[in-house]
């Protein structure tokens, strides 16, 4: 079976309304405003710190308050909702508590070798960098460029932890001041992950895993790579790759988490969802709409797993605008666009349940406000991989 069908739930049945979707964000929004705290900065969910055994406030790019911050300034800047706080400031509030006690990655991660403090989802970079775009400082930016420089040493080589992730880092920089060492970082951090590429076309993220996706493989690596530099032979070898390793069926297709794993997983970390969102523009286009169809005939994600951007409704329904940038068929704007309703109704009722809203990038409230955005702009580009 190429995934797991208890993992999923049917849409609801509700026509897309850009009005209601709308209102929607801007409820969002206001409530992420009312919730934050100058010392707490954003309340956790249980996921995002007790099982990842995080010091309180959480504030990383993944989970964390710089992820929350990104997600109200991009929201803002596409003139979708209009934030009350002062966005600067608690980028930079965000920056200071992380130096006075990190996120987890000191203590749980001790030893392991992406346990990086320069890693982009899941430390400092991400905080920094985000403060850089919003209170920009030439010390705060100096700080910035010695830290992504520092991850060349990270072997583990995906966006979460590694080069991959630091390279993007370094051209959001470049395209935000345009001075040229950041330039010529990315470039120097691309000749190194370029040369620790595999002779099986994929990259290291620990001993045994050797992974396909956008956050932890191929498929995230290699987007990173032509970012910097397009590179056309690159591209035809990845998509070699991923055909290779595509498990296939009716018209059908996954791909597991890497080679030799387990099948199941239809999501944007790990499947289907995750592969679209890295390769749509290089991948065969039968496989990029037949991945595309499973994620369609899945629906979407359950409560378990719940509306968001890594593992849940809303990256799946990234994945079917990825399908419409590279096919042109409006049918996949329509799925789409079916899935922000779900997504948008899924976070208001579990908010009901829990009590709160979920304050997260990746797994929380905002990231599924940038979704249901993208299908009113119809903007295909999912956040910070394609745009930061």
């Amino acid at each position: 079976m190429l995934y797991e069908p208890a993992q999923f739930e049917p849409l609801i049945k509700a026509s897309w309304d850009p009005a209601r979707v709308e209102g929607a964000i801007a409820a969002i929004v206001a409530d992420a405003d009312a919730a934050f705290d100058a010392r707490e900065l954003w309340p956790a969910h249980a996921w995002d710190s007790d099982d990842w055994q995080a010091p309180l406030p959480l504030k990383g790019l993944y989970v964390g308050a710089a992820g929350v911050v990104w997600a109200l300034d991009a929201l803002r800047r596409q003139g979708r909702a209009e934030t009350s706080l002062d966005l600067a400031a608690v980028a930079l509030r965000t920056v200071e508590l992380w130096r006075a006690e990190p996120d987890w990655y000191l203590d749980f991660l001790a030893g392991e070798t992406h346990a990086h403090p320069a890693a982009l989802l899941f430390g400092e970079t991400g905080p920094v960098l985000v403060a850089c775009r919003l209170a920009p400082d030439p010390a705060l930016a100096a700080n910035l460029h010695a830290l992504v420089r520092t991850n060349v040493t990270n072997l583990t080589d995906d966006v979460m932890w590694g080069v991959p992730g630091t390279l993007l880092a370094m051209l959001a920089m470049q395209e935000w001041t345009g001075e040229s060492r950041w330039a010529k970082a990315a470039r120097e951090s691309a000749s190194v992950l370029r040369a620790r590429r595999g002779e099986d076309g994929l990259w290291r993220q620990d001993d045994d895993y050797r992974g396909l996706g956008t956050l932890h493989g191929a498929a995230g690596n290699t987007r990173a790579l032509i970012r910097v530099e397009p590179d056309e032979t690159l591209a035809t070898e990845t998509a070699a790759v991923l055909a290779r390793h595509a498990v296939r069926e009716d018209r059908l297709a996954n791909w597991p988490g890497a080679p030799g794993r387990s099948l199941g997983r239809l999501q944007w970390c790990t499947g289907a969802a995750g592969i679209l969102a890295g390769a749509w523009d290089y991948l065969d286009e039968a496989l990029v709409v037949a991945g595309a169809e499973l994620i369609w005939r899945a629906g979407a994600h359950g409560d378990e797993k719940g509306h968001g951007l890594c593992h849940g409704t809303s990256g799946n329904g990234f994945a079917l605008l990825k399908a419409f940038a590279r096919t042109g068929d409006e049918r996949w704007v329509e799925r789409a666009r079916r899935f922000a309703m779900h997504a948008l109704a899924q976070a208001e009722r579990l908010a009901a349940v829990n009590g709160r809203r979920r304050y997260s990038l990746f797994t929380g409230d905002v990231g599924t406000a940038l979704f249901a955005a993208a299908c009113l702009d119809l903007d295909t580009r999912y956040p910070i991989i394609d745009v930061l």
